[in-house]
C-alpha cells in the first residue's frame, strides 16, 4: 500500500451535471488500476456537503443521499497535502486529486483554486484555464482574439433580459436570425440548452437557460454543418485524437441523446476529407493552449457540408464526460488509448504539472 500513488476521486457536485459526474465516477472507479493507485472516493451532495468513505459510497451508489446521519467531510492542509478526515476513519493524505465535476462549482476554477491553495497536484487544467473554458462567453472571445472561425453569437445577461425582453428579442432576431440556439453561458452537457425557431421559443429558451445562470449565450445555427470533435490530451505539449462525428439522435445532441437515450452516432474518423481533418486537429490543439487547458478536453467543431468544408470552432470543455458512451475516452480508445490507461496517464499529467508548479518561487529573494 505504501507504494501506491493515492487517489481522490472527487465527485457529485452542485451543478445540474451531478448526475453525470457521478455516473462519470463510477466509470473511472471500474476501471482504475488497483494495482497502481489507492483510490479514496470523495462525494459532493447536491447542498455542497464534502463526503467521504461510507457517504461517498452511498451518494456514488444512489446518485443523491438524504437524511441527517451524513458525515462531512473535514479539509486540512498540513504540509501542502489535502488531508481528507470523516470523524473515525481518521485521515489520508493523498498524492493526487481527480475533481470528475462537471459544469459550475467544480468545472469553472472554484475547485481547481482550492486545490492550488492546498498545494495538492490535481487532473485537469488550472484556475484559468478551467474559467475561460467553463465560460462560453469568455471563451469565444478568446477564440475570436486566435483568430478562429465562429458562428456569430451574442451574450446576453439574465438581468437585461428580464428587465427589456422585447429589446432582447428584437437585437437577437436582428443579428442571429431563426433558428438560433440559447445557452447558459456556465454550464455543459447541454443542460438548460433550446434551439429556438421563433419568438415564443425564444422566450422559453432564454427563460430556461436563465435558471441556470446570470449570463447567455445565444448563437446562430451551424446550417448544414458536421459536429465534429476531438479529445486532447497533454500539457505544453497536447496530443490531439482522431476526429469524431456525432449524429445527433434527437432534433440536437441534448442532455437525452448524451447520457439517456443512446441514440446518437459516433462515426470514427469524422466524414471529412484529409486535409479537414487535419485542420480540425490543429485547431483542437491550438484551442487546447488558447485557454492553456492541461490535462485533458474535448473540442468541438462545425464543419460545413460540400467541397469547400469550412471548420467553425464552436467550444472546448476542459472536464469532458467518463461516462461509458461519452466522446472523449471513445476517441481515445479509436486512437490506441484504453480506458485505463487514460486514467492512468491523466494522473501522471497531474503529478507532472504539479511538479513544474512547485519550481516556481514565492520567495523574493530579500535578505
Amino acid at each position: 500500500m505504501a507504494d501506491k500513488i493515492r487517489v481522490g476521486v472527487l465527485f457529485g457536485g452542485r451543478s445540474a451535471e451531478h448526475e453525470v459526474s457521478v455516473t462519470s465516477a463510477r466509470s473511472v472507479l471500474e476501471s482504475i488500476d488497483r494495482e497502481k493507485y489507492e483510490v479514496t472516493m470523495i462525494g459532493i451532495d447536491r447542498d455542497g456537503r464534502w463526503l467521504a468513505a461510507g457517504d461517498a459510497t452511498a451518494l456514488l451508489a444512489a446518485g443523491r443521499v438524504g437524511g441527517e446521519d451524513l458525515k462531512p467531510v473535514a479539509l486540512d492542509y498540513p504540509g501542502g497535502e489535502l488531508v481528507m478526515q470523516n470523524g473515525t476513519a481518521g485521515s489520508q493524505a493523498l498524492d493526487v486529486i481527480f475533481p470528475i465535476l462537471h459544469g459550475p462549482y467544480g468545472e469553472d476554477g472554484t475547485v481547481q483554486g482550492l486545490m492550488e491553495l492546498s498545494g495538492v497536484a490535481y487532473v485537469g487544467s488550472g484556475v484559468l484555464g478551467s474559467a475561460v473554458g467553463m465560460d462560453k462567453d469568455m471563451m469565444k472571445r478568446v477564440f475570436q482574439a486566435e483568430g478562429f472561425d465562429q458562428v456569430e453569437y451574442a451574450p446576453v445577461l439574465r438581468s437585461r433580459w428580464r428587465a427589456e425582453p422585447e429589446a432582447v428579442r428584437s437585437e437577437l432576431e436582428e443579428r442571429l436570425g431563426y433558428p438560433m440556439f440559447v445557452k447558459p453561458a456556465n454550464l455543459g452537457s447541454s443542460v438548460g440548452i433550446s434551439r429556438a425557431r421563433d419568438a415564443g421559443e425564444l422566450t422559453a429558451g432564454l427563460d430556461e437557460a436563465a435558471r441556470y445562470d446570470r449570463k447567455l449565450v445565444v448563437e446562430a445555427e451551424a446550417a448544414d454543418c458536421r459536429e465534429v470533435e476531438v479529445s486532447v490530451l497533454g500539457y505544453e505539449d497536447p496530443e490531439v485524437s482522431v476526429t469524431g462525428e456525432i449524429v445527433p439522435g434527437n432534433e440536437f445532441y441534448d442532455y437525452r441523446a448524451k447520457y439517456l437515450d443512446d441514440n446518437s452516432e459516433l462515426i470514427i474518423p469524422a466524414r471529412v476529407g484529409p486535409g479537414t481533418q487535419e485542420r480540425v486537429r490543429d485547431l483542437g490543439r491550438r484551442a487546447f493552449l488558447a485557454v492553456e487547458a492541461a490535462g485533458l478536453a474535448r473540442v468541438d467543431f462545425f464543419v460545413s457540408r460540400g467541397d469547400e468544408e469550412r471548420v467553425y470552432v464552436n467550444e472546448i470543455n476542459t472536464m469532458p464526460g467518463f461516462t461509458p458512451i461519452s466522446m472523449y475516452p471513445k476517441l481515445w480508445e479509436a486512437s490506441g488509448v484504453s480506458y485505463a490507461e487514460l486514467i492512468d496517464r491523466l494522473i501522471q499529467l497531474a503529478l507532472e504539472r504539479h511538479r513544474d508548479r512547485t519550481d516556481t518561487s514565492t520567495d523574493r529573494g530579500l535578505p
